[in-house]
């Protein structure tokens, strides 16, 4: 008998109880890239003796039953839309300034509850469609299935270690919910989950009421084997058409290989199905997670697969990082988003630029390094190690061999290494983004709400004092920030300031309305030192880009300088 127990196996009044011992939901729902195949690869999950496991990876977490318009969240959980609450304004953050982004959606999950934009929570399509065609084929199978008849006791689960400090305590099991249901295991565990019998974190014990013990498992094997197959064609990436490897789902609700929809990221910023615009960074590494639902179904009925394009993968990106792929030009600063304008004329450049040219028309911007500093783990190297990455426009040839080149930066990086290559630098760069949207909010709401708790208590203290320049900044939003750039730039160019004269507009155009990209744009056409302007290329938070151009503004005015023949302000 005890060695029947430790099998999940017992004999009660003659007829066979068997229960699933509980594997809690995390150990399937990983998401942690190559590590979550290796993690599953040698233990699939199984029709008849996971069948508890695989009914848990389709509920909805917060109200137990099979998820229904499933919305995947920034926070990687993932519930039916309707157990969402209600989107709520959220306080004292102002970027991006969009209705869908001002208005935010909490959690509900306990122990997570972070806030996230209304615009973050969409329907997830590709889980929608596969909970509808497995809702559709579980409704097949249900009138072959009228003599499997099963008794489903839900088994409750309590932690004791949550009333005491006891942690060697075996969880509590209590008796929940009973049901006389048919269809083998997994169609009944679906089923009584459906009627709302099954709590999302319950066990469950099963019992044969078929008169010759007939536990029903080959119609268990059937089901899953039809699921596999019914759904294999909608966990293909849409970008590459191979199965997905670590699926990872956008704003807009559609998923894609991690890796397919960073290389589209990498030189677009719209969703590569529905064209939606998308505020994520082109690596993916900072702000994007993965679906873990989707991750934890492809890890637990197909590891062999999984495991097998994944090592194809890290192979693949392995030998692409071991070259130094980026040609680097070493001449003057370029920022992203803006043009960038080039006389090529020494014989070195003039190869580069061919080679470029006949490759993907991008190379690398670097600043010299005039004073010889170091430059991080690259030591004391001839250029700055933070650079913009540029990509051909219009390019002119000239009988002599030189050439005119128009560029755009595409985004920027950090030089991780360098070599030399018939007479240039080529180097192994590593992009540098932006924050996640969803930190950049915290920063602001942190930021304005202690500057202004700050400013508030300061004029109590003392009426007529002037608050200290950087509480001053602080407290204004990110909006107001761009607000008194935009206003300063319209009182400039009112005043005839030689820095935005018309040909200066009609080369790098009107200010942007994105706070992102405005600072860019200031840099490019403001007679700052271009020192001072290098720091925006490693600065990764919007907010911090706009105070920075904000301290430029207050020196311009401290000097009373409006239409003066300055070049540079020291």
């Amino acid at each position: 008998m005890n060695c029947q127990r430790e099998k999940g196996c017992a004999l009660v009044n003659g007829v066979e109880h068997t229960f699933e011992p509980l594997v809690p939901p995390q150990v399937f729902m990983v998401n942690d890239g190559l590590q979550a195949e290796e993690a599953m690869a040698e233990d699939p999950l199984a029709a008849h003796r996971d069948a508890r496991q695989l009914v848990r990876l389709v509920q909805c977490p917060q109200c137990s039953r099979p998820l229904k318009a499933p919305v995947t969240l920034p926070c990687s959980h993932t519930v039916c839309r309707k157990c969402l609450p209600e989107p709520q304004p959220r306080t004292n953050i102002s970027y991006p300034n969009t209705p869908d982004r001002l208005m935010g959606v909490t959690c509900p999950l306990m122990g997570c509850g972070a806030e996230h934009a209304a615009a973050e929570c969409s329907v997830d399509v590709t889980l929608t469609k596969l909970m509808e065609l497995v809702a559709q084929e579980i409704a097949q199978h249900r009138p072959s299935s009228a003599d499997s008849v099963l008794f489903l006791q839900e088994i409750l689960q309590h932690d004791p270690t949550e009333d005491n400090d006891e942690q060697e305590k075996e969880p509590i099991r209590e008796k929940g919910n009973q049901q006389v249901l048919h269809g083998g295991r997994l169609i009944s565990t679906y089923d009584m989950a459906e009627m709302g019998q099954l709590r999302y974190s319950s066990d469950v014990q099963f019992s044969t009421m078929s008169p010759d013990g007939d536990n029903y498992e080959q119609l268990d094997v059937k089901v899953l084997e039809r699921l596999r197959e019914v759904t294999h064609q909608e966990l293909d990436c849409l970008v590459c058409y191979n199965m997905m490897l670590e699926p990872t789902t956008t704003t807009c609700g559609h998923t894609f290989c991690r890796r397919c929809l960073a290389r589209v990221m990498d030189h677009s910023n719209i969703c590569p199905f529905c064209r939606r615009d998308l505020h994520i960074s082109a690596s993916l590494q900072t702000n994007q997670c993965g679906n873990v639902i989707l991750n934890s179904l492809l890890n637990g009925l197909c590891p062999d697969l999984v495991a097998s394009r994944a090592t194809a993968v890290k192979a693949e990106e392995q030998a692409g990082n071991e070259v130094m792929s980026t040609p680097l030009f070493i001449c003057t600063l370029a920022m992203p988003a803006m043009p960038t304008f080039l006389h090529v004329f020494e014989p070195r450049y003039r190869l580069m630029m061919r080679r470029v040219l006949e490759g993907n028309k991008q190379f690398g911007m670097v600043m010299y390094n005039r004073i010889s500093s170091s430059q991080g783990d690259l030591g004391s190297v001839p250029f700055l190690e933070y650079g913009t990455l540029l990509e051909i426009v219009n390019y002119e040839l000239l009988r002599d061999g030189r050439s005119f080149v128009e560029t755009r930066g595409i985004g920027r990086f950090k030089v991780r290494a360098h070599g030399m290559l018939d007479g240039y630098n080529v180097a192994n760069v590593e992009r540098v983004e932006d924050v996640p949207l969803a930190e950049e909010a915290i920063v602001e709401q942190r930021e304005t709400t202690q500057a202004r708790n700050f400013a508030e208590l300061h004029f109590r203290q003392s009426p007529q004092t002037q608050l200290p320049t950087d509480i001053a900044i602080e407290a204004l939003s990110t909006q107001q920030l761009l607000d008194t750039c935009t206003a300063f730039v319209r009182e400039m160019r009112e005043a005839s300031a030689p820095w935005l004269r018309e040909r200066i507009i009609q080369v790098y155009g009107e200010p942007p309305e994105d706070p992102a990209l405005f600072p860019y744009w200031f840099a490019s056409v403001v007679p700052v030192l271009e020192e001072e302007k290098y720091v925006l290329l490693r600065t990764t938070r919007v907010r911090e880009r706009l105070k920075i151009v904000y301290s430029w503004i207050g020196r311009i005015r401290g000097q009373r300088w409006v239409t003066g023949n300055a070049c540079n302000i020291l």
